[in-house]
């Protein structure tokens, strides 16, 4: 549903983020100033507990980002700028020294230092741990040891290539070169943790203590909302104009729009398809459009991707009529998909999926005859009802009927959790919508996320797919010597995984918000993240 000073799995059909309002006077909190408001903002139910490293999805990064504050950030041309850090140097990509600016304190109040990363990273790097951010850690020198695999026991919960230097520096050697390790560091895998969190990690996950602009009023209330008051103490407290941020838990977006309609809701990020026609006419202003970097999908879970062949699933592809999706079901709000790396960031290429991408009857049910096919020409095709995708999965399901001579039952999952989990934990079998929004500007992180042998065990690529030059290329990418060598070995990852075809690429998001009468301004960034400090009440 939003991006991300951070990327993951997106929950809806419309991407957005914006801002707002003026639903009550300031709550309880270190602002409490009569003039500044409580604002409220739509949510889905986040996967898990708010626990940075266990959050690799929109909603709870939502909530990461309100909450915590990392090293780095990206400005509107998706370049990577210091936050948190002083500095962040290397002479060869291989050993970073990381140095941090003073003054930021948890919200508990004890100090943000060095140790304070090292022992959230070898945390979230610890296989014991089960962190869904696992992976993004693979990287650094120490990781294999942390991660033995199933059924082995780490013999260390310390990674050798994390070391604190002094209270505001430590270092991280990686196993090899990798140019853009600075560019990862603003994903919420990557925040801070207090002292507090390894006391108690489950209590945690429902009164987390952070070190962003914003921090907890009560616990997370799951599936009602989480509510937070604005921490007075945060070195950019002074930009921030609301008293709060209260994240207001739904599952249908048909009555969030009508809550934002009705002024109790501030910001809905996410449209609802049946809002496209008119909300220009209902919101006029406060009807915002912009980019966004997610990429939506359909999936094939591990039992169907080994029982069918690239034909059939590129025989998939081409049954699906992506610009009626994209100008029908849409209004001409997305942008058809015609690669695995959104447009956005530099690697893109027009036309990258080539004939798969285009829409053909005739010759997709020609190619799916001569291909495996699925077993009893069925297919199961599953989505999350709270992220309003029914209509577009519908019309997928219509076409692949229609132009193979499928039988594909549509499933609704009732949250984004629930398709979530159920892909994790090995329990669904059939096709299946999702969307990926990054979590860092780089082609690298359309890749290995989702499609590399290492995401299959600890991250996000629910597919099982495996091909070893794919994991050829991402290596040369990852420790080439030069912006254009990495993005040409990115490229040629890219081509494989479009040649296999584990996921079938379907569209490229855009952004439509809607914001309340009581707000005056606001920004996001390109992956779907609220720049608080630009909130401002009218």
């Amino acid at each position: 549903m939003r991006g991300a000073r951070s990327a993951k799995w997106v929950a809806g059909a419309t991407v957005v983020a914006l801002a707002a309002t003026a639903c009550g006077g300031s709550d309880s909190g270190d602002d409490d100033s009569a003039s500044t408001p409580q604002v409220v903002m739509e949510l889905g139910e986040p996967q898990h507990g708010l626990v940075p490293s266990n959050t690799y999805e929109s909603e709870g990064s939502e909530v990461m980002n309100a909450l915590f504050t990392g090293l780095v950030q990206y400005d509107e041309k998706n370049e990577t700028q210091l936050d948190l850090a002083q500095s962040i140097e290397s002479p060869d990509n291989k050993v970073w020294t990381i140095k941090l600016k003073d003054g930021y304190t948890f919200h508990n109040g004890e100090k943000v230092t060095a140790e304070s990363f090292v022992n959230a990273w070898n945390y979230g790097a610890n296989q014991d741990n089960a962190q869904e951010t696992n992976p993004l850690y693979a990287k650094i020198d120490g990781y294999a040891d942390l991660n033995p695999g199933e059924g082995k026991k780490p013999t260390t919960d310390k990674m050798k290539g994390l070391k604190v230097v002094d209270d505001l520096t430590f270092t991280v050697t990686l196993s090899a070169p990798f140019s853009a390790f600075k560019t990862m560091l603003g994903f919420n895998s990557f925040y801070p943790l207090p002292k507090a969190f390894f006391d108690d990690p489950k209590a945690f996950e429902t009164a987390p203590v952070g070190n962003g602009p914003f921090k907890m009023d009560g616990k997370f209330e799951h599936n009602v909302q989480i509510k937070t008051v604005k921490f007075d103490k945060h070195p950019d407290a002074k930009d921030i104009k609301i008293a709060g941020v209260t994240f207001k838990i739904y599952t249908d977006l048909d009555t969030a729009y009508r809550d934002l309609q009705g002024g109790t809701v501030d910001i809905n990020d996410t449209l609802p398809v049946s809002a496209l026609a008119t909300a220009k006419a209902d919101l006029g202003d406060r009807y915002l459009k912009g980019v966004d970097s997610a990429v939506a999908y359909v999936g094939f879970d591990p039992t169907t991707l080994k029982a069918t062949d690239a034909n059939t699933r590129k025989a998939v592809s081409m049954a699906i009529d992506r610009e009626a999706i994209a100008e029908k079901v849409f209004l001409g709000s997305k942008t058809p998909a015609d690669d695995f790396i959104n447009p956005l960031v530099p690697g893109y290429r027009e036309g990258a999926c080539g004939d798969a991408c285009k829409f053909d009857a005739a010759a997709a049910k020609k190619l799916y005859e001569s291909s495996k096919g699925f077993a009893g020409d069925t297919l199961n095709l599953a989505y999350n009802a709270d992220g309003d995708h029914k209509t577009w999965i519908e019309a997928v399901a219509n076409q692949l009927e229609e132009n193979l001579g499928l039988k594909v039952t549509v499933e609704p999952k009732e949250q984004f959790a629930t398709i979530l989990d159920e892909l994790g934990d090995k329990k669904y079998k059939g096709a299946f919508r999702l969307g990926w929004s990054m979590d860092y500007p780089s082609a690298e992180n359309y890749l290995r996320p989702v499609f590399s042998e290492e995401a299959i065990t600890n991250g996000s690529n629910y597919s099982g797919y495996i091909n070893q030059d794919v994991e050829k290329f991402l290596d040369a990418a990852d420790q080439a010597p030069d912006e254009q060598t990495a993005l040409e070995n990115y490229q040629k990852a890219d081509d494989q995984i479009l040649a296999d075809m584990p996921y079938v690429p379907v569209y490229f998001y855009t952004r439509d918000a809607g914001l309340s009468k009581d707000l005056k301004a606001a920004t996001i960034d390109s992956m779907g993240q609220v720049d608080w400090s630009s909130v401002e009440p009218s």
